[in-house]
């Protein structure tokens, strides 16, 4: 199905095509594009410009480019315009101003990613629904999401973030949301914000300036921010919905986690109601019922988005809980892998020693925890102050990943120490003598502390089908035979 015409698009970028072409999808990364797609050639780590004649040769269908890249013919399929960066932005908001789809944006410290799958599948079942992939959520994120929407599409899901103040607003004005939802406000990108937590609260509160007429305003209940959140609300004329344990429109009754799943009971109307999601914590039931009460906003059937909210799974690094078999003739000699390596702040990294704490395990409970970036000048203070965290007396032993994390190291009980290193990198070869069956093991850290490293040194640990015998799917139980 075509996504843009070369004249659609040079009408919404202004700029000048060289010859027609149709384009199928929208890529920035000739490593995942696809034959038909329109070629981007920003310039963030390095210039596009210089993988324009590979795009080509790999089947797009066309280059938005600011000039003719060097070894690409003069009629080639290309849509020359004055900045790259803006061009993308041209095509985004064209693409929102043709659609007649629901828009909701979603922000917050922690758990908008997690948040905005969630919506997205419970969208999905109630009508055609784009979302945004992976955590594309910047100034070129959301452009490149609004970019690939089809004109077709009755939900849309918008992720926005920020690492310094100012950038909330722009995204939520292009995106033109109908809902807005905040999961949480907390200490997070604290470096770049002198007025502290209220600082970050007021960035993510300015995705209600950018809300349509008549929009919804989703905010947490239970956060100290509240306040600055509902004026930011007040302020953009939007109707508000509160959610949250004190939730004055959705609120949380309760949370049974058992075996990686999460029942919850909540209520909203005076009418109780019951959801599950496969994956552990009171965190996660959160931005469930977040999701749920923005889903209800975007003109969605509760009932319905329960029922597919039990349907949605975390993805790898955020929250996935997988057994490992370490002797396949021993049904007892597995552990327990608690995948929440892709980023920390105080808050997220608090949440997921509870949902440790809380695991049912036979064996001990580890974690492996890494730096939290980004946390301004009392960064060593908020390492150190996770040893009082109350959590911790449940967990038996914490290896901890950085410098910053060395503090954690020193603040905790001699017999809660385990070992230290600077980087995951030096840690991974001491795996299999830190872990044994009966573990129950959290990983977590800030993505620059590659604690993937360490997911995967565990899961290397497990046994495997030879490789033979998962090409012929023999079904082998022994790796010998």
């Amino acid at each position: 199905m075509s996504l843009w015409t070369a004249e659609a698009a040079a009408a919404a970028t202004c700029g000048r095509i060289t010859r027609d072409w149709t384009a199928t999808g929208v890529s920035i990364d000739t490593r995942t594009l696809q034959p038909g797609d329109l070629f981007i050639a920003l310039t963030v780590a390095r210039d596009a410009h210089d993988f324009v004649a590979n795009a080509l040769e790999k089947g797009a269908s066309a280059a938005l480019v600011s000039r003719v890249p060097e070894g690409v013919p003069d009629d080639a399929p290309l849509l020359i315009v004055e900045d790259v960066q803006s061009g993308l932005e041209a095509l985004g908001r064209a693409a929102r101003a043709r659609v007649q789809a629901r828009v909701i944006g979603i922000t917050g410290s922690v758990g908008k990613t997690s948040t905005k799958e969630m919506l997205r599948d419970v969208l999905a079942t109630q009508g055609r629904t784009h979302a945004s992939v992976a955590s594309y959520n910047n100034h070129w994120g959301v452009p490149l999401t609004l970019a690939r929407m089809p004109a077709d599409t009755e939900f849309a899901v918008i992720e926005m973030g920020m690492n310094h103040p100012g950038e909330i607003a722009p995204l939520s004005r292009m995106a033109r949301p109908h809902v807005a939802l905040v999961t949480t406000v907390a200490e997070v990108h604290m470096e770049a914000f002198d007025d502290g937590i209220e600082g970050i609260a007021r960035e993510k509160a300015a995705i209600f300036e950018g809300l349509e007429p008549g929009g919804v305003a989703v905010v947490n209940d239970d956060i100290a921010t509240q306040p600055i959140l509902c004026a930011a609300a007040e302020a953009a004329h939007a109707r508000q919905i509160g959610f949250g344990e004190n939730g004055r429109d959705f609120q949380l009754l309760s949370v049974t986690v058992a075996d990686g799943v999460s029942v919850a009971k909540a209520e909203t109307a005076g009418a109780p109601f019951l959801f599950k999601l496969a994956s552990a914590g009171q965190h996660f039931a959160m931005n469930g019922l977040g999701a749920l009460a923005s889903a209800q906003a975007m003109g969605a059937d509760l009932a319905l988005s329960a029922h597919a909210l039990s349907q949605w799974r975390p993805v790898g690094g955020r929250g996935v809980v997988e057994r490992i078999e370490l002797d396949p003739d021993r049904p007892d000699a597995a552990l327990t892998l608690i995948d929440d390596a892709y980023n920390a702040n105080p808050t997220s990294l608090g949440a997921a020693f509870d949902v440790l704490a809380q695991s049912s395990t036979n064996g001990r409970r580890i974690a492996f925890v890494g730096d939290m970036k980004e946390l301004g000048p009392k960064e060593r203070e908020m390492h150190g102050a996770m040893a009082e965290h109350p959590a911790m007396a449940q967990i038996d032993l914490v290896h901890c990943v950085g410098p910053l994390m060395e503090t954690l190291h020193l603040g905790l009980p001699s017999d809660k120490q385990g070992q230290h290193s600077d980087t995951s990198e030096a840690m991974a070869p001491h795996l299999r003598a830190l872990v044994q069956a009966g573990d129950t093991i959290l990983v977590k850290g800030s993505l620059s502390m590659d604690m993937a490293r360490i997911v995967s040194g565990i899961k290397d640990l497990g046994w495997r089908l030879p490789e033979t015998a998962q090409q012929q799917g023999t079904g082998a139980q022994n790796p010998e035979t």
